[in-house]
């Protein structure tokens, strides 16, 4: 996971802010193809991707924008909704 900015949680880990991009640790760019150089992205290897979503609290305190690229690429995209209808109307 990489963000493009970082705070402090109270027992001293530094923790992901701001806009935040999935990222494959040894690769030099996130899944949606920004370079990790380039963008001035910080690397955070030791959070995992589903802490960073908002609707999982964690991590996600002070994440103001998920990628949509990158969580379509992890699985899930904004707004998706968790159920769905077996037997939808035709």
């Amino acid at each position: 996971m990489a963000a493009s900015s970082t705070w402090t949680d109270p027992d001293g880990v530094r923790m992901p802010a701001a806009e935040v991009h999935a990222w494959t640790p040894g690769t030099n760019q996130t899944l949606c193809g920004l370079a990790l150089s380039r963008t001035r992205l910080s690397r955070f290897p030791h959070v995992p991707w589903k802490e960073v979503l908002p609707e999982t609290g964690g991590a996600a305190d002070r994440v103001q924008r998920v990628c949509p690229r990158c969580a379509a690429a992890m699985g899930r995209r904004p707004g998706e909704r968790s159920w769905h209808r077996d037997s939808p109307r035709p």
